[in-house]
């Protein structure tokens, strides 16, 4: 059975309470069940915070997934701007803000990447709606967690020449200005906050994005979670060898030094090019930006970062391309995946023909 949960305070204002009461009887009638204990195994918990001062859900199992709900009454330009700070402060996944400020009153939806889109109240009952656009995230299957074996050959603890294109790859993004800094997410928590927000999200570093390189078979080196994309020189911190996929446990299998006692994690992202690596062993490299170009194939449905389904609704464009090992696949209110025969292929093919920003439907 399906399961959901409504906390916080839904009863700031009256607007806020009718859409309370509007997820409770949309939710049972799509077939989920309100559990009011809010037990280890919920799936869906739509947290009511006040934006001043948000309060976050604890959550007990990780795959609950929580959506930060507010109301906006002030005017701004910039919706992300406002509420993209009390998504992180909630420690949601996504946020819902109801927006009442302008002459037709309207929906929002803040990502965690930085995505922001609407929908606009034409109807009486706007759940529909948003079930539709809520419903494939919050049932997606995150892989954040990882298995460290300290089993990385000596020879490789400096790297070679595949890391040596890394480096390279993350100074070009850096000079194509493709590495936005993210919100000061450390200036708007605290310290036992942001820890949390590492394990459960695996953003917070310098620069969102990651580059990977096939070395052989299935193994790739990957960019790290929430490091700096413009400097990659370290192994096991800045650089990690990816070797494989544990399905039972949804945990990526990484190879480090033995001496790195404190590797840092996988990028979320890993499940998705290790799943593209696996179909097309011509596939050499992988660059993931928060950018777009015209007239590509994109996703359907914006899955969060770090899932099974994302994972194979990227695979699924790559296996449709002309040529898979050249593939350039629109991740939908998100950015880019593009697979190449190396970094250098995937450079050529798309200087002067990014932009910068993602469109948001």
């Amino acid at each position: 059975m399906n399961t959901f949960s409504i906390v916080g305070d839904w009863k700031q204002t009256s607007r806020l309470e009718n859409f309370a009461s509007l997820i409770q009887d949309g939710m049972e009638e799509k077939g989920y069940k309100l559990d009011p204990e809010k037990s280890p195994d919920v799936q869906l918990v739509f947290n009511f915070v006040d934006s001043k001062k948000p309060s976050h859900f604890q959550r007990k199992g990780k795959g609950t997934f929580v959506v930060t709900v507010m109301e906006n009454d002030q005017p701004t330009d910039n919706i992300l701007h406002k509420g993209y700070p009390t998504l992180i402060r909630s420690l949601g996944n996504l946020m819902i803000c109801l927006d009442q400020t302008s002459d037709q009153e309207s929906i929002h939806f803040v990502t965690l990447e930085q995505g922001c889109y609407s929908i606009t109240e034409q109807e009486k009952d706007p759940f529909p709606e948003v079930f539709q656009r809520l419903h494939p995230l919050a049932t997606s299957q995150l892989v954040i967690d990882n298995t460290f074996d300290h089993d990385l050959p000596k020879e490789l603890w400096s790297g070679d020449e595949i890391t040596q294109s890394l480096y390279r790859a993350g100074k070009k993004l850096d000079e194509m200005n493709l590495l936005p800094t993210p919100f000061p997410i450390q200036e708007l928590l605290s310290p036992k906050e942001y820890r949390h927000i590492q394990r459960l999200y695996g953003i917070g570093g310098l620069s969102y994005g990651n580059l990977s390189a096939r070395r052989s078979g299935n193994e790739f080196w990957m960019s790290a979670r929430g490091v700096d994309k413009s400097n990659l020189t370290d192994i096991g911190r800045d650089i990690l060898l990816i070797k494989g996929f544990n399905r039972e446990k949804l945990s990526m299998e990484i190879s480090v030094p033995s001496h790195v006692l404190k590797p840092n994690r996988a990028s979320v992202d890993a499940i998705e090019h290790w799943m593209i690596y696996t179909e097309h062993p011509q596939v050499g490299a992988i660059v993931h930006i928060h950018a777009w170009m015209e007239g590509i194939p994109s996703t359907v449905i914006n899955y969060p970062c770090g899932t099974i389904q994302l994972g194979k609704a990227v695979a699924d464009l790559v296996r449709q391309a002309e040529d898979p090992s050249r593939a350039i696949i629109g991740l939908k209110n998100h950015g880019l995946t593009i697979t190449g025969r190396d970094l250098d292929d995937i450079f050529e093919r798309i200087e002067g023909r990014i932009l910068p920003q993602v469109p948001m439907e």
